[in-house]
């Protein structure tokens, strides 16, 4: 099948590459000139595990290929994919401006019957909002569906060809259908060699079909955000119970494990640790409280989620206060600074919120992360980067722990405190062994136990 993808972004070049990887002609147009210039001269914009192999494959393979002009791109394509990004404006609102152009460019140039596939996730009301903006453009020769994401970054190429469910919004059947046909191969679990082994072996043996949810636009488009919203209430809810464990002399480690193991719970998303972060969980959270509370609705669990991450956040500075008493002058650093391993994305990172905090009290904050080589402008006056772990513990009075890179599982701890002044360690994500850490001469503090 031929199908267009507007929109290079992360959503979006994970989509085409998967797509073409199980067979597909996948055609990706994006405004943004550097980023395809990347993509020509066989680059990435960002950082995902095996996109790079991916992208490779598809170009090599002839199935991949990346343009600037729309009318190249959409030209043939029986499905338009919409990946474009949807920030939260000031207000906590949804800017729809990217999908209202992407529409318009799709509406402009797509084929009479093609289907225009909305996949940036969007308030729901958006697909009908695209269809009467293609409408305006086409009349009636142009169809529209909804396909939301469920890809997280680090995994995204994983979830996008190994998925939990397949969520499909449409009006019509006929709608839905040319979506479903280009999905057959990995809801049969039919992966080609194409698909990086590692990906391949995460197909259970004698697997099932993927379970497929056909329904409404609006539904389709209100599953993303109540999955989203779902999973940030876990993790709030588990720091919460961090607190209580702090209190009582308990360990949320074990508590997480044993609600874990009650199968209508699962163990998922239920680490303690220094809060969520990301691109998709903040602004989401606030998109579907916002979709309440227009409505006279008071969206009260997700906003006590939104309250307990934020204060979990300033976990960090409170322990830092309780251990080191005064902060002025003195030196922190951070382990990691993206908002999650395997990501080289800063996008609402908590490393950057609690540096900010750090730095309003007067301390001197560096960071080590290793897919971060160069600060953000807008970092330089908060933050410096270490060449290294070592480079970043020396002469500090505390380090934190906020990214568990696997990496860091591997670090010789006790050269570490050896070169600090003041060999403190605050386990933001309850990573390391506690006993291990004290036995290299730290005094270490983690959440919850």
């Amino acid at each position: 099948m031929e199908i267009a993808v507007v929109g290079a972004g992360h959503v979006g070049l994970v989509s085409a590459a998967c797509l073409a990887a199980v067979g597909h002609v996948v055609r990706v147009q994006d405004i943004d000139e550097e980023r395809i210039e990347t993509l020509l001269a066989g680059g990435s914009p960002f950082y995902e595990p095996h996109l790079e192999e991916l992208l490779a494959t598809g170009v090599a393979g002839g199935r991949l290929s990346f343009y600037r002009d729309p009318r190249e791109a959409l030209s043939g394509a029986r499905l338009v994919f919409l990946c474009v990004n949807t920030p939260n404006l000031p207000d906590g609102q949804v800017d729809l401006s990217a999908v209202t152009e992407a529409s318009r460019v799709a509406a402009a140039h797509a084929d009479d019957g093609a289907v225009i596939v909305n996949r940036s996730t969007a308030p729901v009301g958006t697909a009908a909002y695209v269809r009467s903006a293609v409408e305006e453009v086409r009349g009636g020769a142009l169809r529209v569906a909804v396909n939301p994401e469920f890809l997280a970054e680090g995994s995204a190429v994983r979830d996008f060809l190994v998925p939990d469910r397949l969520v499909v919004g449409a009006w019509d059947p006929a709608e839905a259908e040319p979506v479903l046909e280009a999905y057959e191969p990995i809801v049969d679990r039919r992966l080609t060699e194409d698909v990086p082994a590692d990906v391949r072996r995460l197909v259970p043996e004698g697997a099932e079909r993927v379970p497929v949810v056909v329904t409404s636009p609006p539904t389709a488009e209100l599953i993303k955000y109540a999955a989203n919203a779902f999973l940030a209430m876990k993790i709030s809810f588990i720091n919460e119970a961090a607190w209580i464990a702090e209190e009582v002399g308990a360990d949320v480690t074990k508590v997480a494990q044993a609600i874990g193991l009650d199968r209508r719970i699962g163990p998922s998303f239920l680490r303690a640790g220094i809060g969520w972060g990301g691109s998709c969980f903040p602004k989401d959270i606030v998109a579907l409280q916002g979709m309440a509370e227009t409505r006279g609705l008071s969206a009260r669990m997700l906003r006590a989620a939104n309250e307990v991450n934020a204060d979990q956040h300033r976990w960090v500075a409170r322990k830092l206060q309780r251990h080191l008493k005064t902060l002025v002058g003195k030196r922190v650093g951070l382990l990691g600074l993206t908002f999650k391993p395997d990501t080289d994305d800063l996008r609402n990172a908590p490393a950057l919120e609690i540096a900010a905090d750090l730095a309003r009290l007067a301390v001197r904050v560096r960071a080590y992360d290793p897919a971060i080589k160069q600060l953000p402008p807008d970092l330089e006056g908060t933050l410096e980067l270490a060449e290294s772990p070592l480079d970043l513990a020396r002469d500090a009075e505390a380090l934190v722990l906020v990214t568990e890179w696997a990496e860091f599982a591997d670090l010789d701890l006790a050269e570490l405190a050896g070169a600090m002044r003041d060999p403190l360690l605050l386990d933001g994500r309850n990573f390391f062994d506690p006993d291990a850490a004290r036995a290299a001469g730290f005094t270490y503090v983690s959440v919850g136990r």
